[in-house]
């Protein structure tokens, strides 16, 4: 995927409405000094060494954005921002009136292909925590690309379903099934509860877990040689969109895709630290308290930087 003098981007997808928390959520702060998750994403990526960051966010955002979060990391990597807008569609297709929502996960890092077009990059969601050892993963995680190598080698860090779920509330999940370290499928699982993890499957069949699958948390490292890919299975889920109004092109389902077609293999590394993440508004006092303890055992300074 790249060398190692190639520069390596870091893609944080911070477009989300927060429809379940109300307001940007991944602005919300959990650390000492006010800090956010994505502070600290940032903070680790730096560390491990990603040298630029990507945000991507809507065009209504970009003035908030920029001042309030971007401002911040200016001087720390190179900044780059880039821009969900649910009209941006392939050639041959049309936005479906009364379709309010954005296009989902998949869509967002589509919508970044200029931004990234020249390197290597990872992909992770603004409002969680992976913890340093995850940019670290993610960082060796790039592998040497001619251009030319079929199928693509892609990577992927995956966590333990339990760790990932919520006491406070239903969760979406992309549970994955892997072999000899290589992912052999992930599927968009929906409504997942924790106790017990029960949850609806892709075909909205409802199942029991066991909690200790393995699960996508969107923490993915690509080269640009995805993009294509990515187009292809966005133009294949408009062709086929069920519900013109709700439905959602997930990152998770594109990537099962070109597994499926033989286009992609991906790496399955398992993370070696907890998430945490505030799905919901009542998740955030563990989530401070966890990262106080962090801070008191010497992994992160306050304030952060």
């Amino acid at each position: 995927m790249t060398s190692e003098s190639t520069n390596h981007s870091l893609l944080v997808l911070a477009a989300g409405l927060g429809t379940r928390y109300g307001g940007l959520k991944q602005m919300e702060p959990v650390g000492p000094s006010g800090e956010t998750l994505m502070d600290y994403s940032v903070f680790d990526a730096k560390r491990a060494g990603f040298s630029r960051v990507v945000f991507l966010i809507r065009e209504e955002m970009r003035s908030a954005f920029e001042e309030q979060v971007g401002s911040k990391y200016e001087g720390i990597m190179e900044v780059a921002y880039a821009y969900q807008d649910k009209f941006d569609l392939p050639a041959g297709f049309s936005f479906p009136e009364g379709r309010e929502r954005p296009w989902g996960t998949g869509h967002a890092v589509w919508a970044a292909r200029e931004a990234l077009a020249d390197g290597p990059f990872a992909v992770i969601n603004a409002d969680d925590y992976y913890g340093a050892e995850t940019f670290s993963e993610l960082i060796s995680a790039f592998s040497p690309d001619s251009g030319a190598e079929t199928p693509l080698t892609c990577a992927m860090i995956g966590f333990r379903l339990r760790e990932t779920l919520s006491e406070h509330g239903a969760v979406s999940r992309g549970i994955c099934v892997s072999e000899n370290g290589f992912l052999q499928s992930v599927e968009e699982w929906t409504r997942i509860g924790s106790d017990p993890p029960v949850g609806f499957d892709a075909s909205g069949e409802q199942r029991s877990l066991t909690g200790e699958e393995v699960t996508s948390m969107n923490v993915w490292a690509f080269s640009p040689r995805i993009f294509p890919l990515l187009e292809r299975e966005f133009i294949d889920f408009l062709a086929k969109l069920e519900d013109p109004l709700t439905s959602e092109f997930y990152l998770p389902a594109a990537v099962d895709g070109w597994i499926r077609s033989g286009l992609a293999r991906v790496v399955v590394r398992s993370a070696s630290c907890s998430w945490m993440g505030v799905t919901y508004k009542e998740d955030r006092p563990r989530v401070m308290e966890s990262i106080a303890r962090l801070v008191g055992e010497g992994k992160y300074p306050s304030p952060l930087r």
